[in-house]
């Protein structure tokens, strides 16, 4: 084809500017978009670390702040338990009262307390009802909490802590207002133990703790453990704060005159989030005169109550700074590189063209239909040119195998069609098989780990069973004051056992059937509500009780029951609000013979949707019930089958949900 070569394409201008662009648009289009993508991606990431790192500081002032109240619990508890207290407890009124105070003196200043008290009985039930923690000495457990003290508290333990309580409140920016002027009240962490004499007889309480308003020592310390010198870089700065309310209390942030930021109150957003609504807060925060990358997290007294918050953050300019060198670098040699490779995109560009432009003449002519159309000989002798003669080769073949291939496309579309039906099918069987093999692994899972754990407890419960015959039979008469004691432990060891029979039952429910006898409908009811009695304290739940059967049925009591107390707590459950629970015992009767009973749990709650009712008694499925393991219901299913029995359920929505559990007379064989 000689004069194939010779032919102008229309656009062989704009094909050429076509190819620069092309050439050019990496270095023109695609790294400066990389560039902004890198520096949108880096600025997040960098954010992401510096958040990850105030977490970790938060977290770590957390702990320290647990060992501190770990401390306090650890130094009044000791002391309450020591043969010196009790030695000095012991001595005669004239010399009691001076050496107590000097006992209580020596250990307040070696253990680093604000106050260390001893109440006796009569004022330990007097203030056991403004402080929670003399309650639960009262009776018999030691316990540290986090309070909130006002100033007449503080007063009555020592009018030194009531000054240093005194904080004037600061004008803060953004803080939300408050008329008042001083904060009078004081963050205390303090602890109390009962002090009981030999033969175990209450003597009183020993009280004591640390006052956190304005101690410097406390808040220094935390700050040297979070950010030790050296650990921020570009000369950044660590700061930690402690809280009362949106007080700052204690801290080593300082104002403009170089003083601590104390009587200074958090930012409104900050108040909401942490104290309001209980989160932790990980974000930039302006603190007292400049943005901190901050951690704020809420401080909980005895009732769970939001009393406060522990602050750690760390000066944002530096790294900010450090962000913006870094860019201006990265700008600077993406520029210098998109000009040199610019440069040689040209030249290289241009011996592009003409072995190109040969080979798109040919595709145009072979589309107007002139099949025989080949590129030729072209003069570069480089890739190109071995390009273009596999084109022409390429096309050749092309041109014989059009005709074999249009032949062969008949039979490969029935065959296709064929096979795709045998393949819908088999990845159907496929889906089923995988969700059946699931579900066995789940339950051998759970099988094999539930018999293990039964078979690990039997055995150190056998030792503490013969352990403790064998000492009752060497005591013999001399173990009588103790008698109650191992009647207890005995109780206790069998009702291990029992539980370890439920733990064997679940993982091998066919070879532990359980004792049957008969049960009578009431009194079974009557023995569940008592064991959900705590639930129903908890809401407004009213119980309407329906005996209309006085019938027996013969199966295991413990089994029936524990089906009955799982449908009470899920009908408990679905009525947060409060509501009304009707349980039942009805005569279950076909063709006018008895066949058994049915026992009936009804809630007035949200009811059960139809796709949810379809799953109800599949294994792990809870219906987005939070803190469930989607068990129950399959448990009590199969409990109630192994007798021949049957659950119902009966749900419309906003109508409440209604389950019965068919019993027979007696189990079918």
């Amino acid at each position: 084809m000689p004069g194939l070569g010779r032919v102008e394409p229309p656009s062989r201008r704009s094909f050429r500017v076509r190819l620069l662009l092309l050439a050019l648009l990496p270095l023109g289009v695609v790294l400066p978009l990389l560039l902004a993508v890198l520096a949108i991606w880096g600025g997040e990431y960098f954010d992401r670390l510096l958040i990850t790192k105030v977490r970790t500081d938060l977290a770590v002032a957390h702990g320290y702040f647990e060992r501190v109240t770990d401390g306090v619990g650890r130094s009044v508890e000791g002391l309450a338990n020591s043969a010196r207290l009790a030695r000095t407890l012991a001595l005669p009124l004239d010399r009691r009262e001076a050496a107590i105070a000097e006992l209580l003196a020596e250990v307040r200043l070696g253990q680093r307390l604000d106050f260390l008290q001893f109440l006796g009985v009569d004022r330990s039930s007097r203030d056991a009802s403004d402080w929670p923690v003399i309650k639960a000495a009262l009776a018999g457990v030691a316990r540290t909490e986090t309070e909130i003290f006002s100033a007449n508290q503080l007063r009555q333990i020592d009018p030194l802590l009531a000054e240093r309580a005194v904080t004037p409140l600061l004008a803060t920016a953004n803080a939300t207002p408050d008329q008042r002027q001083l904060e009078e009240r004081g963050l205390v962490v303090h602890s109390a133990a009962a002090v009981r004499a030999a033969d175990g007889s209450l003597l009183g309480v020993l009280a004591g703790g640390v006052l956190l308003n304005k101690n410097l020592a406390f808040i220094d310390h935390l700050n040297e453990i979070v950010y030790p010198e050296g650990a921020l870089p570009y000369g950044s700065a660590g700061t930690a704060t402690l809280f009362l309310g949106d007080v700052r209390v204690a801290t080593n942030v300082r104002l403009f005159a170089g003083e601590r930021a104390i009587g200074t109150r958090v930012s409104a957003a900050v108040h909401e989030a942490v104290l309001n609504d209980g989160q932790t807060w990980l974000d930039r925060a302006f603190v007292v005169n400049d943005w901190y990358v901050s951690a704020y997290a809420p401080l909980l007294d005895s009732h769970e109550q939001r009393v406060g918050m522990l602050y750690v953050g760390f000066l944002d300019g530096p790294f900010a700074l450090a962000r913006q060198h870094a860019f201006v670098i990265i700008v600077a040699l993406f520029s210098l590189a998109m000009g040199v490779a610019a440069v040689f995109a040209v030249i290289w560009a241009r011996r592009v063209f003409q072995p190109i432009e040969r080979m798109h003449t040919t595709m145009h002519a072979i589309e107007r239909g002139d099949v025989d159309a080949r590129v030729g000989e072209v003069e570069t002798q480089d890739e190109l040119g071995v390009v273009a003669a596999h084109f022409d080769q390429l096309l050749d073949r092309l041109q014989a195998q059009a005709e074999s291939l249009k032949r062969w496309g008949a039979s490969l579309d029935a065959k296709v069609a064929a096979r795709t039906a045998e393949l819908e099918q088999a990845v159907a069987d496929l889906r089923a098989a995988q969700s059946q093999l699931v579900m066995n692994e789940k339950m051998a899972a759970i099988g094999q780990l539930t018999a293990g754990v039964a078979h690990e407890i039997n055995n150190p419960v056998a030792v503490i069973q013969g352990n403790l015959d064998v000492l009752r039979d060497i005591l013999g008469p001399a173990a009588e004051p103790v008698v109650p004691e191992i009647r207890l432990i005995h109780e206790q060891v069998h009702r291990i056992r029992l539980i370890v029979t439920k733990l064997l039952q679940f993982a091998r429910p066919q070879d532990y059937v359980g004792y049957l006898e008969p049960v009578a409908p009431a009194q079974l009811i009557q023995d569940s509500l008592v064991l959900v009695g705590h639930l129903l304290k908890k809401g407004n739940i009213v119980i309407e009780q329906h005996f209309d059967s006085t019938r027996h049925v013969l199966c295991n009591r413990n089994e029936l029951q524990q089906v009955l107390i799982n449908l009470m707590v899920n009908a408990i459950q679905a009525m947060p609000d409060g509501g009304v629970l009707t349980l039942a015992a009805e005569d279950w009767d076909e063709a006018d013979m008895p066949i058994g009973l049915r026992l009936v749990v009804a809630d007035a709650g949200p009811g059960i949707s139809d796709a949810d009712r379809e799953r109800l008694f599949k294994p792990f499925f809870t219906a987005g019930k939070p803190g469930g393991t989607g068990l129950g219901l399959w448990v009590s299913q199969s409990l109630v089958e192994r007798y021949g029995g049957r659950i119902s359920v009966d749900s419309q929505p906003a109508r409440g949900t209604r389950f019965a559990v068919w019993l027979r007379f007696e189990p079918l064989s």
